[in-house]
């Protein structure tokens, strides 16, 4: 047990133990720490692993790592520190703080205190932030949001943002993002959708979407793609498609498709009403 007193503590500065190859000690606004000045200097005494530890566990440091160290010790101090100059203390306080303290950060100037705080609030209180100007903050909100939420996000200005919605938005509402700017917005969409609004996405104009309609589309109206301009998307029609279906592709330009067309026909392995929905 260590016995110091803070005073004898604090004399010692930072010339205690530090991962070796860390980077050095130093205080958040520049030049050394002087434990002596911080309003925690009595949680030097408290020994390893509890209190502060200059050079390895401080709030005062500019090292995230050793803020997180301190407040890992030191649970009970978040609530305290969510107004601190310093962002990264308020980010990290922010991870252990009582949630209902977390409203007065959603606000914050800084985006890396508004991620943890998007990581944490309530259900309730989560879309103050859809608007957020940052698009990562936005992306945990879409990630936690409760799917009837999600709408206000369906046109956000960021692809990702929208692509999570696509993932997570009620089939009710999904057909509202079939024309969404963006191909990959798009194919979560097709990956999802129910028919008819699926067999719509025919005519994409992206083929990458056509042929995730192509691997969904119930067997009987494969037809539609058959035909299609790109070969990748008539190959995954001759996975799956009928008899009839795959007779009409048999000269297919593709050597590619021509020789799943036929292996499907040599095989005889059609399965009639198959469809991946």
């Amino acid at each position: 047990m260590n016995t110091a007193t803070a005073p004898e503590a604090a004399a010692r500065g930072a010339g205690v133990r530090a991962p070796q190859d860390d980077i050095a000690a130093q205080h958040w606004q520049g030049g050394p720490i002087r434990c002596g000045d911080c309003e925690y200097a009595y949680l030097l005494s408290m020994g390893e692993g509890q209190g502060c530890e200059p050079g390895h566990a401080c709030m005062q440091d500019a090292y995230a790592r050793r803020i997180d160290r301190f407040f890992r010790w030191n649970p009970m101090l978040s609530d305290d520190q969510l107004g601190h100059d310093y962002f990264e203390v308020r980010a990290i306080a922010a991870r252990r703080a009582s949630v209902f303290r977390l409203t007065a950060l959603i606000k914050d100037s800084d985006e890396t205190v508004r991620l943890q705080v998007a990581l944490r609030l309530p259900q309730a209180l989560l879309a103050k932030l859809v608007n957020d100007p940052h698009r990562e903050v936005r992306i945990r909100v879409a990630q936690r949001l409760a799917p009837p939420e999600l709408a206000a996000l369906r046109h956000d200005p960021d692809y990702g943002v929208r692509e999570l919605v696509a993932q997570r938005l009620s089939p009710a509402l999904l057909p509202t993002m079939a024309h969404d700017p963006d191909r990959a917005v798009r194919m979560r969409v097709a990956q999802r959708l129910d028919m008819p609004a699926l067999l719509r996405m025919a005519d994409d104009v992206d083929a990458d979407v056509r042929r995730v309609v192509a691997e969904r589309l119930p067997v009987a109206l494969l037809s539609r793609l058959a035909h299609d301009s790109d070969w990748r998307v008539r190959w995954e029609v001759a996975q799956r498609a009928d008899t009839d279906t795959l007779e009409a592709m048999h000269n297919d330009d593709e050597s590619e498709v021509r020789q799943a067309v036929h292996e499907r026909l040599k095989n005889n392995v059609i399965e009639i009403g198959a469809s991946h929905g």
